[in-house]
């Protein structure tokens, strides 16, 4: 599946979610539909510390995932040799957010590691629709 764009609620709960942990790591897995991001998947037994956040992913249950996500405790947002394993093995949009942890500090990048395009976009949930 070509990822369009990521919705703006999910990326507004993916800041928070990195806000709030720090300075410990905050990581999941990106959930897409019909192209755009819209669900983060938080695997059981995810290991969270000032230095990393270990993603279990033989947890994952049998969906692919449209790539990962986690927080670093500083504004550096290059993605380190554990990182690139990561990305290796999970989709092909990996976002990295840093402090502040705001809107303009994050940065996604596909399997290899190369900084990727991923348009923010504005998107209506029904009601019921789980985010």
């Amino acid at each position: 599946m070509q990822i369009k764009g990521i919705a703006l609620d999910t990326l507004d709960f993916i800041l928070g979610a990195s806000k709030s942990m720090a300075p410990e790591e905050f990581a999941g897995l990106l959930q897409e539909k019909d192209g755009v991001i819209t669900e983060v998947l938080i695997l059981p037994g995810t290991e969270s510390s000032d230095t990393s956040a270990v993603l279990r992913l033989f947890m994952m249950p049998n969906i692919k995932s449209a790539g990962s996500i986690h927080s670093h405790p500083g504004a550096n947002r290059r993605p380190s040799e554990a990182d690139l394993r990561l990305f290796s093995k999970t989709g092909n949009c990996h976002i990295i957010v840093g402090s502040p942890y705001n809107r303009q500090s994050w940065t996604c990048y596909d399997r290899e590691g190369n900084v990727r395009e991923l348009p923010v976009l504005e998107i209506e949930f029904e009601e019921n629709e789980e985010i």
